[in-house]
């Protein structure tokens, strides 16, 4: 089995391989079934097949999250949810989903387990109709149980096949940018099944715009929405974080309160498309800005005893339009007191990963045991953890168990009833 990802370089194609690919395209058998690709200024109502990549664990919170827009009949899946939509769909999934790491557009599924597969299936698209020889292109590529098992080689062949089509219409070709390209494409491949897609986001959509700074152990954004989002809390009652580092649970909670999208402020793949309808994106973006609201004071606590931490939080906290919604405190874990009779305490600590890091983190666990116990009464805690060993520490039995994965990281969500 292999397991990669490769964003494709620039290079020079071998001697002798577009004349051997296009005759595999000629011969391109027709149980193939490569779906046609969309035409530039295609109907906005035509409905795209659709697959959102989320942290593993969280899918169920992306379906939910979809049909809140108004798309219905989400399937999740391992590490992501499939959908269909339009292209308004397709934007407010963008621009609104707070779990997804980016929405793909799917173009075709076909078989593939021989180079010559590979290159007739993508030349099968109609490519010209897509992206203009003046734009630039990237291919990511992932792998796993195919034949073909080196990433760079099967991003090099799509490639291939991509600008070979575009010569053949335009008479020039598109060039690669790995930064930011105008159409990124996507190929996965596994168990010798292709398929090929549109990237709709461009950057990762965990990059809203507002963590410009990150300090030594981040936690990613969307993971950090779905931790929210997990605990139900809603902005009816407080939220506190004992250890927020650079704020980012403190602050994905309040976009969702003020309900702000969270791609309000960053750019997105579709607007480069050739068929981008600014008219109809300009009318969702006004549309969404029009319900955001401004948080009450007190809603929304974070603590750290880290004063550069409790900085990068400020300004992350500014950057996302939040200013005076958000309060910190600069404090140890053992002086943290939330006020109110109830609420919702989200605590991530540190997991323990490097050898000899476990001993000094079990004191810090029988603390957040101690502190939710004997001055949390009445609230109910939350504790992620990639170290359920260090967890046994807390001292509290768990009401609840989340399973979600902090990158290659398992851990757990633990829900603790604090009375």
């Amino acid at each position: 089995m292999t397991k990669a990802k490769h964003i494709l370089r620039p290079g020079k194609r071998q001697a002798g391989q577009q004349k051997k690919g296009r005759e595999a395209a000629t011969a391109f058998p027709a149980k193939m079934a490569v779906t046609a690709a969309p035409a530039a200024q295609t109907d906005p109502k035509r409905p795209l097949n659709c697959f959102a990549a989320v942290p593993r664990g969280a899918e169920e919170l992306a379906a939910a999250e979809l049909a809140s827009l108004g798309i219905n009949g989400a399937k999740p899946g391992k590490g992501g949810v499939s959908f269909c939509s339009d292209r308004a769909g397709l934007y407010r999934a963008n621009l609104w989903l707070r779990t997804a790491s980016r929405v793909l557009v799917q173009l075709a599924l076909f078989p593939c387990s021989s180079p010559d597969e590979l290159y007739a299936g993508v030349y099968a698209i109609a490519w010209q109709e897509l992206i203009t020889p003046d734009m630039t292109l990237a291919v990511d590529c992932s792998l796993r149980d195919s034949a073909l098992t080196h990433s760079g080689f099967v991003a090099l062949k799509t490639k291939d096949a991509v600008v070979d089509r575009i010569r053949e219409s335009c008479g020039s070709r598109p060039n690669v940018d790995t930064t930011s390209p105008d159409v990124r494409i996507n190929v996965h491949l596994h168990k010798n099944i292709c398929t090929l897609s549109l990237d709709s986001s461009g950057d990762s959509l965990d990059r809203r715009g507002y963590r410009l700074e990150r300090n030594e152990a981040p936690l990613r954004e969307t993971l950090a929405a779905a931790v929210v989002a997990l605990t139900g809390w809603d902005g009816s009652i407080p939220l506190a974080d004992p250890m927020c580092g650079s704020g980012t649970i403190p602050v994905e909670a309040a976009l969702l309160a003020a309900h702000i999208p969270p791609g309000l402020q960053r750019r997105f793949g579709f607007e480069r498309w050739r068929d981008f309808d600014n008219e109809l994106w300009t009318g969702i973006c006004s549309e969404a800005e029009k319900g955001i609201r401004k948080l009450p004071v007190g809603l929304i606590t974070g603590y750290d005893l880290d004063s550069k931490a409790l900085l990068l939080a400020g300004r992350n906290t500014a950057n996302a339009g939040l200013t005076g919604q958000i309060h910190y405190f600069h404090a140890a874990l053992q002086e943290f007191q939330p006020e109110g009779d109830k609420g919702v305490v989200i605590i991530n600590p540190p997991y323990g990963i490097r050898l000899g890091e476990e001993n000094d983190l079990r004191e810090l666990y029988c603390q957040i045991g101690d502190i939710m116990k004997k001055r949390c009464r009445g609230w109910t805690g939350y504790v992620l953890t990639g170290n359920l060993e260090l967890a046994k520490y807390i001292g509290l039995k768990a009401s609840r168990r989340f399973v979600l994965y902090n990158g290659a990281i398992e851990c757990r969500l633990l829900k603790y009833d604090l009375y």
